[in-house]
């Protein structure tokens, strides 16, 4: 019985997947990502700096090297890797270096971080694909890159949009991106309980 347990665990931890992807300030995504059926968890941070035990602050700042990220944690029986980064590429500018509309820095940039082989093929895959289309007039510049050490945000990151939907960044910046997803991506949206 203990065994059949187990097996079970093992089963249920194998359809969950993770990425990590940055494309301009976290609390957009964040807001984006949670919307999304088969989206278990989408949790703000910083990667990619060398100092340990970054800041918002610090991150802020320019100098760290971290980006804005949100960890994304999703069933791929609900919806594909691929699906994930073609929304993703659908709400930001991935043509932009170093910036995303007013926010300016390389804490901003355009990377997806992938926990394995497939997923680092996967995306540049499509990359190169979007990249033979119209879509922009420019290249993507969006890094694919190896997964690295994740801290999570403070605590007043974490769905900073559900809590603060009448400050002007929300309504002017995140509004937007969310009424994109509705009329865009409406079929991978979370229905409402």
């Amino acid at each position: 019985m203990l065994f059949a347990i187990i097996m079970f665990d093992e089963g249920v931890m194998e359809s969950k997947e993770r990425v990590v992807l940055g494309g301009g300030c976290f609390w957009c995504l964040d807001a984006v990502f949670l919307r999304i059926n088969g989206v278990q968890s989408a949790v703000s941070g910083y990667m990619g700096g060398a100092n340990a035990n970054p800041t918002y602050e610090a991150v802020c700042s320019g100098t760290t090297g971290h980006v804005e990220v949100v960890e994304i944690v999703f069933e791929k029986e609900v919806i594909e890797f691929t699906d994930i980064l073609r929304i993703f590429f659908s709400i930001h500018d991935p043509t932009t270096l170093d910036r995303q509309g007013a926010d300016v820095g390389s804490q901003y940039r355009s990377v997806i971080f992938t926990h394995t082989d497939e997923q680092m093929a996967e995306a540049n895959q499509l990359i190169q694909q979007l990249d033979g289309t119209s879509t922009w007039s420019r290249p993507i510049v969006t890094e694919v890159k190896p997964v690295d050490i994740f801290y999570a945000a403070e605590d007043y990151h974490h769905q900073y949009y559900e809590s603060n939907r009448s400050q002007p960044y929300c309504q002017y910046v995140i509004d937007p991106k969310i009424e994109k997803l509705r009329n865009s991506w409406a079929k991978f949206l979370k229905t409402a309980p």
